[in-house]
């Protein structure tokens, strides 16, 4: 159970200046004994906070926290598709809301099933999921980490591309923002392209629960490098940026999240009318690796070199290789730019 004045402390420190112990104390009638538990509690998170004799406490550095008004002006008048919900802390989105897609599970968590639209954001998530079972490093305004909930009358099998689809919502927004360098990569990253190579920006990680022929439900989860400190970055075992690095005014959380939140609207509901197939084009255009060379690095070892010819419509790889044009699907393969 989080000390409950963990993260109200938190949201005092964001401001990134010293205060005292007394003087927090005193904002929330507790005594310093209990502020020292508080912060004490947030390192145990893996949250940096500096503590100085005579100074107090404070955070490397000012942070944006999540804002429930602030989130929903930022996605419009497409606001109403969303039902938010904000957390301080979670082990991860996609394991939280997939459990609150159904009944049984639901109640595990206390509440109601999760309605269609539903996004949960979490201001710090511990242990999240990447794509076969890699861990998503994040951290206290590193990264903005949510799950949003898209309940299809269709079945899972009528799903294939869903993954490239949402990654025409993420494109769509970067560039909104002004970012106007990203790019995606087979099958679920965003990438921005730098002089020294590409580096990746976000992932999208997809779980589907329901029948094959329908109805079906996809949690979808996304996870966007805002500004990472050192403490995270030494744990990434991959080339990669933040959206900082790229362009500090849209490493706003909120302004962010509602911007990709209302390009989902958008995008998923061309999807539900025409599949994958209304979106290639535009996907395609925005391939960090179109009609480039290619290295397929297979679950077992081998490698398959060729061209990228492409996408078909329902979401699978093209590539020509020796051997012929050859068709690779999500999950099965590592692709990789040779330089």
């Amino acid at each position: 159970m989080i000390n409950s004045l963990t993260f109200p402390i938190l949201r005092l420190l964001a401001d990134g200046r010293f205060h005292s112990g007394e003087a927090i104390a005193k904002h929330f009638d507790v005594t310093r004994t209990t502020v020292w538990s508080a912060i004490q509690e947030a390192q145990s998170l893996g949250v940096e906070v500096f503590s100085v004799r005579g100074r107090g406490y404070k955070l490397p550095d000012a942070i944006t926290m999540l804002n429930h008004e602030e989130i929903l002006n930022a996605i419009g008048q497409e606001r109403a598709w969303f039902k938010l919900e904000l957390h301080d802390t979670l082990e991860s989105t996609n394991t939280y809301l997939m459990k609150k897609t159904n009944a049984s599970q639901a109640q595990t968590l206390g509440g109601q099933v999760a309605a269609h639209a539903t996004c949960v954001v979490a201001a710090l998530q511990t242990s999240g999921k990447g794509r076969r079972g890699r861990a998503w490093q994040a951290g206290l305004g590193a990264s903005l980490t949510f799950s949003l909930l898209w309940r299809f009358q269709m079945g899972a099998s009528a799903l294939s591309g869903l993954s490239l689809a949402v990654g025409v919502a993420l494109i769509r927004a970067l560039q909104t923002l002004g970012v106007s360098t990203a790019k995606l990569k087979w099958p679920n990253d965003v990438l921005i392209e730098t002089p020294v190579g590409k580096q990746k920006l976000a992932g999208i990680l997809i779980e589907l629960q329901g029948d094959m022929d329908g109805p079906s439900a996809a949690v979808i989860g996304v996870g966007i490098n805002l500004r990472l400190p050192e403490s995270i970055a030494r744990n990434i075992d991959q080339p990669f940026t933040d959206i900082y690095s790229v362009k500090p005014d849209a490493a706003n959380p909120n302004l962010l999240l509602g911007i990709v939140l209302k390009h989902m609207a958008d995008v998923l509901s061309a999807f539900e009318q025409s599949g994958f197939e209304a979106l290639r084009e535009e996907w395609m255009q925005n391939h960090a690796y179109h009609q480039q060379a290619v290295r397929m690095v297979m679950p077992d070892g081998r490698e398959v070199l060729g061209e990228v010819v492409g996408v078909a419509s329902d979401g699978i790889l093209l590539v020509n290789t020796p051997q012929g044009e050859q068709r690779f699907s999500a999950g099965e393969i590592s692709l990789r730019g040779i330089t």
